[in-house]
């Protein structure tokens, strides 16, 4: 399996990027990851590095960007934080990714039995914590459709927070970022919601996240506001 080099990326397209990564993930969930001699590719990124694309996901032991999606030395960002709540820090770090590096891929990766999303759904407080979990608050006060047992104990309710909290983030990166909003217009970088089955190792892409060009984000605010 070849490294990432500059060449390599600029051939790239969202397009094709958000491909290897379903790719890399049927793999995954198939056990045929591909073979990759990891000295190797240290010692071809040594002097630089070009991902092809960013994954912002939980801090969860079970969720491995890199194994997840079958990717090796330099070739993704991994941002990692309880939640996968986006922030100031995941933002500039989104921006370093895509406008500096040259990635073209941003994935917003949440998961099943999520521990962050279950402490929101119990308002839960605990010293910083409590902060961490009020950014995905809004996501359970979101949530209308269950009204019973509206806490971590519904396995139903968890997923359908985690589902709406994906969804939010993959609109506050479009809203908080003019730098990632105009490259996504453009077409220079795509970006999509998904979620982890801890249970399966599959990878559902929420496709009615899916947001690569001016023409398809127009189409999102039509289907939101219609």
């Amino acid at each position: 399996m070849k490294t990432l080099n500059k060449s390599l990326q600029d051939k790239l397209t969202p397009a094709t990027t958000l491909e290897l990564l379903k790719n890399g993930n049927a793999r995954f969930v198939e056990n045929l990851r591909l073979h990759r001699d990891h000295l190797e590719q240290i010692n071809e990124t040594r002097d630089g590095q070009w991902p092809m694309a960013a994954i912002v996901s939980c801090m969860d032991s079970r969720t491995s960007a890199e194994l997840i999606f079958d990717q090796g030395l330099g070739d993704i960002f991994s941002i990692r934080l309880a939640g996968a709540v986006i922030s100031e820090n995941v933002l500039g770090s989104l921006e370093y990714a895509c406008k500096v590096a040259g990635s073209k891929f941003i994935v917003v990766l949440g998961h099943s039995k999520c521990g962050a999303i279950k402490g929101a759904c119990d308002k839960v407080e605990m010293g910083n914590l409590t902060a961490l979990l009020g950014k995905i608050t809004p996501a359970v006060y979101a949530e209308k459709t269950i009204t019973k047992d509206r806490t971590s104990h519904n396995p139903a309710f968890v997923h359908a927070v985690t589902h709406i909290h994906t969804e939010r983030s993959v609109q506050a990166i479009m809203e908080q970022s003019h730098i990632l909003r105009e490259m996504i217009l453009a077409g220079e970088v795509g970006i999509i919601g998904a979620m982890y089955d801890v249970e399966t190792g599959v990878v559902t892409f929420l496709e009615n996240t899916l947001i690569i060009g001016e023409e398809v984000a127009k189409e999102q605010l039509e289907a939101v506001t219609v």
